[in-house]
C-alpha cells in the first residue's frame, strides 16, 4: 500500500478517535442525567433520535457509505466528516456539570475497549466502514457498556451500602433519623426543619439534592459524625422501590410526606404508583410517627396505619392548622393552631406552599419537644432555598427563581406568589416534563393559570410551546402581543428584562429543564 494511503488512513483513525471520544462523553453525560437507568436512557434516545441525534450522526452515515469504496481520497473525505461529526458533540455549558466519577471512568474504559476492538477488527480486515458505523450507533455502544458494567457496579454499590448500613446500625441508640419525601416540597421542608431542629439538637441533613440511594450513602459515609443527634434524610424517587431501598439503609424513626402529585409519570405510569412509592417511607417507620399533608387528596385518601399526624391549611380537621394567613411580597405570617396551643409565626419567605412546608416542620419539631418560641425564632431567620421561589433583587426588576420546581401544584403556587407583587408580572418557563400522557393537558392548564396572573409569558424551548400557548389562548391571553418564544433561557430573561413597562418588573423563572431535554 502506498505511503500516501497510510497517511490518509492515519488521519482517518485520528479523527475517528476524537469523534468517538466526544460522542461517547456526550452519551455518557445523558446516561448520568438519568441516573444510569437503562430504560430511562432508551426513553431519552427514542425522544431525541428523530430530531437532534439524526442530525448529529448524519456525517457518520455518509462516511459509512463512502468507506465501502475506500481509497486515499475517500479516507480524507471521511476524516473531514469525522471532524464535522465531533464538532456536533463538542461540550457546551451545562446546567448540571458532567461529573467524572469512578463509575463514569469505569464506563468510559469499557467504551474505549469496545472502540479498540472495532479498530483492531477494521485494521485486520480492511473494513473501515465498521468505525463509521460505530459512530452512528455510539448511543447503543454506551448503552451496552452500561449493561456490561452492571455486575461490577452492583458489587461496588453493595459495598458502599453495607458500609453505610454499618454506620447507621452502630448509631441506632443515639441517632434519630427523619425521612422526608414528596412529589414536591421535600427539599424546602428539609432545609426549614434543619434550621428549626438545630435550635435544640445537633443536626445533619442531606445537602442539596442528595436524595438518591447512593447520594444518601455518600452523606452517611462522609458527613455523619458521632456528635450528630438527628439525621434528616431527603428521599427522592423515579421508580417504585426507590424509597424503600433508602429506608432499608437508614431505618427512619419518623417521617414527613409533603405531597403526592403527577410527577415522573413517565416512569411511575400512574398516580397510584406514585402514592405507593411515597408511602414506602411511612411503611418503614416502626415506633415513631408520620407527619402527613392533610390538604393533599392522594395522601388523605390513603389509610395510614402508623402513628400519623396531619397538617393543613384547608383541612380544618388536621392536627396542625394555619389560620389568619397574611401573604404579601414582603413575607408571610400566620397562626399555628394545634391541640393545646397556638403559635404566631412570621417569615420573609413568600407563598402559600411555604406555609404548608413550615407547618410540617412545626408538627415534627413539636413532637421532638422543641418549644414554640424556638420554632418561631428559627422561622423568622429562614432564608430562601436556592432556586425555590428565591427572590433576587436585580435593581429595575426582581427575579423570582423557582428553577427547581417542575410539578403542577408547585407551579400553581408559584403563580399565586407572583400575583402578590405590585408591578409587571412576567413568566419565563419551559413548562413541565416527565408527566407521561398528561404532559400536554397539564401544561395547557398551566398556560391558562399563567394567563390569569401574568402580563407577559416567555416560553423557553419548543418542548411545551404548543400546550402552554393553547392554554393561554383559550383563557383569552394576548398570545400574539404578550407571549413570546425563545430557544434559550438566557435570551428569554434578557428580553423580559428589556421590556419597557414604566413599572418594576417581577420575573418568575418557573422550572429550568435539564440538558437532556434540550
Amino acid at each position: 500500500m502506498p505511503s500516501a494511503a497510510y497517511i490518509a488512513i492515519g488521519v482517518f483513525l485520528l479523527t475517528y478517535l476524537l469523534a468517538a471520544a466526544l460522542s461517547a462523553r456526550y452519551y455518557t453525560y445523558m446516561l448520568q442525567l438519568v441516573s444510569y437507568h437503562p430504560k430511562d436512557f432508551i426513553r431519552w434516545g427514542k425522544t431525541n433520535l428523530v430530531g437532534s441525534l439524526i442530525l448529529k450522526v448524519f456525517p457518520a452515515i455518509i462516511s459509512f457509505v463512502l468507506l465501502f469504496f475506500a481509497n486515499t481520497a475517500v479516507f480524507y473525505i471521511a476524516s473531514a466528516l469525522n471532524v464535522i461529526y465531533f464538532i456536533g458533540f463538542l461540550p457546551k455549558k451545562a446546567k448540571k456539570p458532567f461529573k467524572y466519577t469512578s463509575r463514569v471512568i469505569r464506563l468510559l474504559i469499557t467504551q474505549a475497549l469496545i472502540s479498540a476492538l472495532a479498530v483492531l477488527v477494521c485494521v485486520l480486515t480492511g473494513s473501515f466502514c465498521l468505525l463509521a458505523f460505530e459512530l452512528v450507533i455510539m448511543f447503543l455502544v454506551v448503552f451496552f457498556a452500561n449493561i456490561i458494567n452492571k455486575p461490577v457496579e452492583k458489587a461496588v454499590k453493595n459495598h458502599y451500602i453495607n458500609e453505610a448500613k454499618a454506620i447507621i446500625d452502630a448509631r441506632k441508640d443515639n441517632l434519630t433519623v427523619i425521612g422526608i419525601t414528596g412529589s414536591y416540597g421535600k427539599t424546602s421542608t428539609k432545609y426549614y426543619l434543619e434550621k428549626i431542629l438545630s435550635q435544640k439538637y445537633n443536626v445533619l441533613m442531606t445537602p442539596g439534592s442528595y436524595n438518591t440511594t447512593m447520594g444518601v450513602v455518600r452523606v452517611i459515609r462522609e458527613m455523619l459524625k458521632p456528635s450528630h443527634e438527628i439525621f434528616i434524610c431527603e428521599m427522592g424517587a423515579r421508580n417504585i422501590g426507590d424509597i424503600k431501598e433508602i429506608c432499608d439503609i437508614v431505618h427512619p424513626k419518623h417521617a414527613i410526606i409533603t405531597s403526592v402529585g403527577p410527577q415522573h409519570l413517565e416512569t411511575f405510569k400512574s398516580i397510584e404508583n406514585v402514592t405507593d412509592t411515597k408511602f414506602e417511607l411511612a411503611d418503614a417507620v416502626s415506633d415513631g410517627f408520620v407527619v402527613l399533608n392533610g390538604d393533599n387528596e392522594y395522601i388523605t385518601s390513603r389509610k395510614c396505619e402508623k402513628n400519623c399526624v396531619y397538617y393543613g391549611i384547608d383541612n380544618k380537621n388536621a392536627d396542625f392548622t394555619a389560620e389568619n394567613i397574611e401573604l404579601s411580597s414582603k413575607g408571610t405570617s400566620f397562626a399555628v393552631k394545634y391541640d393545646g396551643g397556638e403559635a404566631q409565626i412570621s417569615t420573609r419567605l413568600i407563598g402559600s406552599h411555604t406555609v404548608l412546608n413550615i407547618l410540617a416542620c412545626f408538627a415534627m419539631a413539636k413532637k421532638l419537644d422543641v418549644p414554640d418560641s424556638d420554632i418561631a425564632i428559627a422561622v423568622r431567620k429562614l432564608e430562601y432555598v436556592p432556586h425555590r421561589l428565591q427572590l433576587i433583587d436585580a435593581g429595575e426588576c426582581v427575579m423570582i427563581d423557582d428553577a427547581f420546581n417542575s410539578n403542577p401544584s408547585g407551579a400553581k403556587a408559584a403563580l399565586d406568589a407572583l400575583s402578590s407583587f405590585d408591578g409587571v408580572k412576567i413568566l419565563v418557563t419551559p413548562g413541565m416534563v416527565e408527566l407521561g400522557e398528561k404532559q400536554f393537558e397539564l401544561n395547557k392548564t398551566f398556560g391558562a393559570q399563567a394567563s390569569a396572573v401574568c402580563d407577559y409569558i416567555f416560553i423557553v424551548g419548543k418542548y411545551n410551546l404548543d400546550s402552554i400557548s393553547a392554554g393561554a389562548k383559550e383563557a383569552g391571553f394576548d398570545v400574539d402581543g404578550r407571549l413570546a418564544y425563545s430557544s434559550k433561557l438566557e435570551d428569554a430573561v434578557s428580553e423580559a428584562r428589556a421590556l419597557e413597562s414604566g413599572k418594576r418588573k417581577y420575573i418568575l423563572l418557573e422550572n429550568d429543564l435539564p440538558d437532556n431535554f434540550r
